[in-house]
């Protein structure tokens, strides 16, 4: 128990509060109205100017509740205590407005995008104003029960969705690691690739400087060439990779092999189309390349609904290259889905490279996905 709180107490505020939206004036709008037109039409209600007036104050607060949510708490439940006190010193008839349950989504703000000495002091604070009202109004057994569970199942439903949001970032977090040991893996492999070429060609300097001197110049050039290009590529580098693992110097695939992707004896018939200015790539772009339409062609080929024929096409656009991985699927009517953990790795991929991925349906019909690459990797 100890343990928990003391846990709950560090845990930091999450990162995910969206700003002031749209969503959050409509909902100080309608609470607005509602308060207004409650303070008007109810008569029973004693000193109706005042608790409107106050009431209104809430208005800030659901507008603050994301990013001040300790604050809008604090404000909406000390109004809400306020009522209860002047109801309990001056014995005065209900000060209660309908609309004062707006200080349920103010405590629902707290514990989901508050942090944990805010969830703390501020649950802390709503028991005392929620013990103070039951206490001013005389509740019965009954309404306590029901009033403590309520507030038990807003601080449950705002727990939950806050562990399901730290979830799905910590798995963003995992597929952005693991696309970056394996861009990592292959910018190793690449910059292997190149020193061993620098080696070979520093060895054969030595020959021909010995027998044609005039050509070590030739030489000398091609190996300064090499290394600056290696020292480009290492530049990109992401992660360095894990001692343990085993390290292979081969060359990774790229744009030149994605013909061997394309099929005309299966269903979908898989069609590859490279325009001529694909020479000369960044290492890594070009295994990004690569990479992204073979992933690419995976999803078209297991999720694509009817598909007949997939289309991947390559091509150079200034100091660009633009990747188009198209499918005849049948596209089921309503909104696009949310992209799955695959196309945002996939999306990780370009992004580290200083390219950007889209996915979604085409006008036309089918699935498209688009990535736009720099010829040059990011350094």
């Amino acid at each position: 128990m100890v343990t928990a709180w003391r846990s709950l107490w560090h845990e930091p505020r999450p990162a995910d509060a969206p700003p002031v939206s749209r969503l959050d004036w409509l909902l100080a709008g309608v609470f607005a109205f509602a308060a207004l037109v409650e303070g008007i039409v109810r008569s029973d209600l004693t000193w109706r100017p005042l608790v409107t007036v106050l009431a209104l104050v809430l208005i800030p607060a659901l507008l603050w509740r994301r990013h001040r949510p300790l604050l809008a708490a604090l404000v909406g439940w000390g109004v809400a205590g306020l009522l209860s006190i002047l109801q309990l010193i001056t014995d005065a008839g209900d000060l209660d407005l309908y609309a004062m349950m707006a200080v349920l989504i103010l405590l629902y703000s707290l514990v989901r995008w508050g942090s944990g000495r805010e969830i703390v002091w501020g649950t802390a604070f709503v028991t005392v104003v929620v013990a103070l009202g039951m206490y001013a109004t005389s509740a019965g057994w009954a309404d306590v029960f029901g009033g403590t569970v309520l507030v038990l199942l807003v601080i449950a439903l705002a727990a939950v969705f806050r562990i399901r949001a730290d979830l799905w970032r910590r798995q963003q977090r995992e597929i952005r690691n693991q696309e970056r040991v394996a861009l990592a893996r292959e910018l190793h492999d690449t910059v292997a690739h190149h020193v061993s070429a620098i080696a070979v060609q520093a060895q054969a300097g030595g020959v021909v400087a010995g027998l044609h001197p005039e050509k070590a110049a030739e030489v000398l050039a091609a190996i300064e060439s090499e290394a600056s290009r290696t020292l480009a590529e290492m530049r990109s580098m992401v992660r360095m990779l894990r001692e343990d693992e085993a390290v292979a110097y081969s060359p990774q695939r790229g744009v030149a092999d994605l013909p061997a992707l394309a099929r005309a004896d299966a269903t979908p018939t898989v069609e590859v189309s490279l325009d001529g200015g694909l020479t000369r790539l960044a290492r890594p772009v070009d295994a990004a390349l690569y990479r992204l339409a073979q992933e690419s062609l995976t999803n078209a080929v297991r999720h694509a609904r009817s598909a007949t024929r997939v289309g991947i096409d390559v091509r150079r656009e200034g100091d660009a290259v633009r990747l188009r991985v198209s499918d005849d699927g049948q596209i089921e009517p309503g909104p696009a889905p949310e992209p799955g953990f695959g196309l945002l790795g996939m999306a990780e991929r370009a992004q580290l490279l200083g390219g950007s991925l889209s996915a979604g349906p085409a006008p036309e019909g089918g699935w498209v996905v688009e990535a736009v690459l720099p010829v040059a990797a990011l350094a």
